[in-house]
């Protein structure tokens, strides 16, 4: 059984902290740490200056570790650890995202806290408020859940520290619950319906039926309504929109109203774990025989955990690893995760980097820890790199304008190898997707 502490990990790098104590000995440093060593610029405000007055910062990171998001929490805390490696090296990947990065940031090396959410806003709320009281964290991190994401971005609004999601998919992460402290890199429900529905209707015709299995939270729901709002316009309509409880063992219920609606396609908006077992079910009762499986956020593993049953079937994605042949930051990364971790990184451990690696970029852009100065920066708007090609954040819902990866479940036969489970079939740009900043109710509040 797991002591209650391990759900904590510390990693402290010690080459840090000799690092920065060299250069407060060595007159040539000293302007480079002046202005973050002194609160003097600014007043107090959250864990600022108490949380950067070291030679480290601290950032806490709670991610499902169990529960039915347990191996999506891992995938994304793989990349946040190798993002942390790679910033406090000075690695040449980082480098190309953020040219002012060089071992740590503002030459602070990064520590971070592990706790497991199990994907439940309330245990993620109380573990990152230990992390802000006990550690002065200057950044939270962790969301799978976009129920943790609404929770965590209300704790950052307030408590003045800056949150970056990990994946949150609902629309209302940057809509109605968007907040001035918090940010999003990955894509969500409008814009994955945005850039899978047009591929649906070219596949499968004008005025089908649909048949939905959607999880009974905001993830769900928003993304559910994204996907009927945009296939309205092409005469879709809904047979049955079955709602299930997060982490239902049995989906049997559901799926005999599935199979006796005269459905067309069936649009799983399951994910994590619910995502495997609702479509090996699925199949089990014969619904796969019957119509056509859409996912419009395609869940990591799901091609190796179900058994095969993604071939053939489109889903809408962040991130899969073959586009590493139009992208070489993307080529970088997935060589940099292969050898790590010893497998292709799925879109959490991507989305875990890059959140981290545009986030030290925007500190060091403003020369300081002061949260609303690294606000700014991400507002600013400028163009930047990722692994998808160059994006920018908006300022008026702090979204990430990005593409989103529309992919192909491939046949067994076609595949180069295991990791070859799925075809790009597009990569849609992200600035025609997006709806306008203030469309789902974005009000990001105050930065003091």
């Amino acid at each position: 059984m797991r002591n209650k502490n391990d759900n904590f990990r510390f990693l402290i790098s010690r080459r840090g902290l000799l690092h920065t104590a060299a250069g407060l000995a060595g007159g040539a440093m000293l302007p480079a740490v002046m202005p973050i060593a002194l609160a003097q610029d600014h007043r107090a405000l959250g864990t600022y200056p108490a949380g950067s007055s070291g030679s480290s910062v601290f950032i806490g990171i709670a991610v499902p570790r169990t529960g039915t998001y347990a191996e999506q929490g891992e995938d994304e805390l793989k990349g946040w650890e190798l993002a942390v490696e790679h910033i406090n090296s000075g690695n040449d990947l980082i480098k190309k995202i953020s040219p002012k990065t060089s071992k740590g940031v503002l030459g602070k090396q990064l520590k971070i806290g592990v706790a497991d959410s199990a994907a439940r806003p309330n245990e993620a709320v109380q573990a990152q408020q230990r992390f802000i009281t006990e550690n002065k964290a200057v950044l939270m991190t962790g969301s799978t859940s976009s129920a943790v994401a609404v929770a965590l971005n209300k704790l950052a609004q307030r408590e003045k520290v800056l949150y970056v999601t990990g994946i949150s998919a609902s629309n209302d992460t940057t809509g109605k619950d968007c907040v001035r402290y918090g940010f999003r890199q990955c894509f969500y429900g409008q814009t994955a319906a945005a850039a899978i529905g047009p591929i649906m209707v070219a596949s499968f015709g004008k005025n089908k039926r649909a048949a939905y299995l959607t999880p009974d939270y905001n993830y769900g729901h928003t993304v559910t309504k994204s996907m009927q709002d945009y296939l309205a316009t092409s005469g879709w309509t809904t047979a049955t929109d079955q709602v299930a409880p997060l982490g239902a063992p049995d989906y049997s219920s559901y799926l005999l109203n599935v199979v006796h609606s005269g459905a067309d396609v069936l649009i799983n908006v399951n994910w994590g774990h619910d995502a495997v077992l609702s479509t090996q079910q699925a199949k089990q009762f014969g619904v796969l025989d019957k119509m056509k499986l859409v996912f419009p956020a395609l869940s990591p593993f799901i091609a190796r955990d179900s058994g095969g049953l993604m071939q053939d079937v489109f889903a809408a994605t962040d991130y899969w690893w073959t586009i590493e042949d139009k992208y070489p930051l993307a080529k970088l990364f997935n060589d940099a995760f292969d050898r790590k971790y010893g497998y292709k990184p799925e879109w959490g451990a991507a989305n875990a980097y890059i959140s981290f690696a545009h986030w030290a970029r925007m500190v060091e852009q403003a020369g300081s820890f002061y949260p609303p100065d690294i606000i700014r920066a991400y507002e600013k708007g400028e163009t930047i790199p990722s692994l998808v090609g160059d994006v920018h954040y908006r300022p008026e819902d702090h979204q990430c304008v990005r593409p989103v990866i529309i992919v192909k479940g491939r046949i067994e036969k076609d595949m180069k190898n295991k990791h070859d489970s799925y075809g790009v079939v597009a990569i849609v740009p992200g600035e025609g997707l997006m709806q306008k900043p203030d469309a789902f109710g974005c009000n990001l509040g105050e930065y003091t």
